[in-house]
């Protein structure tokens, strides 16, 4: 199966109501700013869409919510991976059933493969339960304690997984991702899935990248592509460091709960997130948009009137 995931690919913030519930009337909106600002996709239920703190069935409205919401313009990519694998499957089979574009999922963590050859083993009946999908491994050992080469999985992988279009890449080991944009001439799909260094992950050859703040923040990244494609590395590298300096402020003030916020900013409430996270109070949202503000952020960033 040839897929190639190309552009910017936001990894969605599921919108919830004041008493936790999914608020699947702000999705509409959320797929808007990403289409008026030039993303190319929306992965859905992953880290950033807190989908391990979501039920199955809240999965599901995600997903439906989504492919109801979403122009043509913007692709589909939903995670399904879950401790369970009976639950796996069966999100893999409805995000097919849905009209999703490809399917992805992380290593289980909890019990964990020990080789590449479990994780495989793992992926491959997730992946069949939606035959007519991309499957994507999501590598972020950071988050799984799976720290099994991206490489090493792609090579047991092949001729296991009939729908393996590549890897969603969530980690700072830039030779497993060169190494793996390389295997087999080139043959899978690369995703780099670190935005502050998305700059480095051009430079090895990815043509698609997911993350969190090209929900809010896509006009920057556009121009750090258009740069490099130029072959103006000052001007990739200068537009690179203002994205690094906004990252590092909202790491500083919570992460994904500030991520949350900087939505707010931008036109999009998106709400608060489930515990074990925090929301940001109101004076901590004043000090990030202050910390925002100082960096510049407000200047580029994307707008939802």
């Amino acid at each position: 199966m040839k897929h190639v995931l190309t552009g910017l690919i936001a990894a969605p913030h599921t919108p919830f109501h004041p008493d936790g519930g999914i608020a699947c009337d702000v999705i509409p909106r959320q797929a808007e700013l990403l289409a008026r600002n030039g993303v190319a996709g929306a992965f859905v239920c992953g880290t950033t869409g807190e989908g391990a703190s979501l039920t199955s069935d809240e999965r599901r409205r995600v997903v439906a919510a989504w492919a109801a919401a979403k122009p043509r313009s913007v692709a589909l990519i939903v995670h399904v991976g879950h401790l369970s694998g009976s639950e796996a499957r069966a999100l893999a089979r409805h995000a097919q059933d849905t009209g999703a574009d490809a399917i992805a999922t992380l290593a289980p963590s909890f019990f964990k493969p020990a080789n590449a050859a479990d994780l495989v083993a793992w992926c491959a009946p997730i992946a069949a339960e939606a035959p007519q999908l991309p499957f994507y491994y999501y590598h972020m050992p950071a988050m799984t304690g799976v720290t099994i080469a991206a490489a090493d999985f792609l090579r047991a992988a092949s001729g296991r997984i009939p729908t393996l279009a590549g890897v969603k890449f969530t980690h700072e080991n830039l030779m497993d991702f060169g190494q793996s944009a390389e295997l087999e001439s080139g043959k899978y799909n690369l995703l780099f899935g670190r935005d502050e260094i998305l700059l480095s992950g051009l430079a090895l050859g990815a043509r698609g990248a997911v993350g969190s703040t090209y929900n809010f923040a896509a006009p920057l990244y556009l121009r750090i592509i258009d740069a490099f494609e130029r072959g103006d590395l000052a001007a990739a590298r200068r537009d690179q460091s203002l994205a690094m300096a906004f990252i590092d402020v909202l790491s500083r003030h919570g992460g994904l709960s500030a991520g949350k916020s900087a939505m707010k900013f931008v036109g999009v409430d998106c709400g608060p997130v489930r515990l074990p996270l925090h929301a940001l109070t109101a004076p901590e949202e004043a000090s990030l948009r202050d910390g925002l503000e100082r960096v510049g952020f407000f200047e580029y960033c994307s707008k939802l009137a």
